[in-house]
């Protein structure tokens, strides 16, 4: 009994010291800090770098970038030759707070139409930019909950480790996908599609066809929502799983291991590889 109580002690003891060490810089609870940082032309690319927080992007009539962070983390917002970086780090112990909910905010110019990558360890992150028209659009995702709407932009990618991602409204002209495990539901898309799932459940609501669209599934479910009136071929192999298709299609040699078919006049190929896993297509 007396050692469980020493140990308290130092347990105690430690995250005292530490916790009274890594706040001289006034991110203590309840404190807000803020950095800001001009958009000058040769900034290419805008880097967000989020950990243990809740990020809110917002797009707004502006010329700069201004972050604003409320709860414990330092926050650092710096011009780096053509890059502009947000970044957040948590500090040590602070596993101890547990009623502390740090949150960020994230304004940028609406009229920003370059680059941006997103990086999140872990986290909560929300952007909604109907007046953004974007170059490139990079979302890392370690774990945590996305949700991105009314986004516009030329080359879309994403690559997740875990976690929940939605994305409302996003038009593109390419797009990769790159789910490792959880979950991942697309609605109201537009543009060429390109998906390799390992795990997980990935589900895509197209509102055109106009593209073509590469599936490969190690394990999991996609579910696949084309609009009335696609016309496609589509040439599905499978090692272990199904392949359903709710559209009839002009056979063209299916069996056990495929599903080959033609829907329509066929102009947009949709080729789907299943080791594992189920795909509906309807």
């Amino acid at each position: 009994m007396k050692r469980i109580v020493i140990l308290l002690l130092i347990i105690t003891g430690l995250y005292i010291l530490f916790n009274q060490s890594f706040q001289f810089d006034g991110f203590a609870f309840g404190s807000n800090k803020d950095g800001r940082a001009s958009l000058s032309k040769t900034i290419e690319t805008i880097d967000i770098k989020v950990a243990g927080v809740k990020t809110t992007i917002i797009p707004e009539n502006r010329d700069d970038v201004e972050a604003v962070i409320t709860g414990k983390g330092s926050l650092t917002v710096k011009e780096t030759v053509n890059r502009l970086v947000v970044e957040t780090k948590n500090k040590m112990f602070n596993w101890f707070s547990f009623s502390e909910k740090s949150q960020l905010k994230i304004y940028i110019p609406e009229e920003y139409n370059r680059d941006m990558t997103i990086q999140i360890g872990s986290g909560i992150l929300n952007f909604s930019g109907q007046s953004m028209k974007l170059n490139e659009l990079s979302l890392d995702i370690g774990s945590g909950n996305v949700n991105i709407d009314h986004l516009e932009v030329n080359e879309f990618t994403h690559d997740g480790s875990s976690g929940i991602v939605k994305i409302d409204t996003l038009k593109t002209k390419s797009s990769t996908f790159d789910l490792s495990s959880g979950n991942l539901e697309v609605n109201h898309f537009t543009g060429a599609l390109k998906a390799d799932v390992s795990s997980g459940r990935f589900s895509m609501q197209m509102d055109k066809l106009n593209d073509p669209i590469e599936i490969d599934l190690s394990s999991g479910n996609v579910n696949l929502d084309l609009p009335d009136n696609a016309e496609f071929n589509l040439d599905g192999e499978v090692s272990s799983g199904n392949i359903s298709s709710d559209f009839p299609l002009t056979s063209n040699g299916s069996d056990k291991k495929s599903l080959k078919g033609t829907h329509g006049s066929g102009k947009n190929q949709i080729n789907v590889e299943v080791s594992s896993g189920n795909i509906h297509i309807f």
